[in-house]
């Protein structure tokens, strides 16, 4: 077989994931970016809220990055999800690219039955609340983050 039907993320869907969590850093009063990537990497939706930092325009973007080419959540952990020191984690941002990997908690694949459909990051909050949000925003348009997910 040469061709392979494929599902994509629409533009809807990554403006209900970004309204998610952006409401989520209204409510607790954190100015946050939200990127939405492709399955590709590509991005497709990018929005940074009035006093956002515009250092996380590139985290954010990153975080879905990543997350989309890992098919799973951003953290410090490598290719066969084993966990990694510092020096392994800073080894394999530069071996990947900087742009393309990161260890920072924030960044979910995009799952629907079974095939990962692009990747959302979060950045301006703490770890743990980008990780929240970015996991939330997923769940908002009824798709996974796990490669086994709907």
């Amino acid at each position: 077989m040469y061709v392979a039907p494929a599902r994509r993320l629409t533009l809807a869907g990554a403006r209900q994931m970004v309204a998610t969590a952006m409401a989520m850093a209204e409510e607790e009063r954190i100015a946050i970016t939200v990127a939405v990537a492709d399955a590709g990497g590509h991005l497709i939706l990018l929005e940074r809220m009035d006093g956002g930092r515009f250092h996380t325009v590139q985290s954010s973007t990153t975080k879905a990055v990543s997350a989309a080419s890992n098919k799973r959540p951003t953290g410090s952990y490598g290719a066969q999800a084993q966990a990694l020191d510092v020096g392994h984690a800073i080894g394999l941002a530069l071996a990947a690219g900087p742009e393309r990997w990161t260890a920072m908690e924030g960044g979910y694949p995009v799952i629907v039955e079974g095939d990962c459909i692009g990747g959302i990051g979060v950045s301006g909050g703490s770890w743990e609340f980008d990780d929240r949000a970015a996991r939330a925003a997923v769940e908002a348009i009824g798709a996974g983050y796990w490669i086994d997910d709907k």
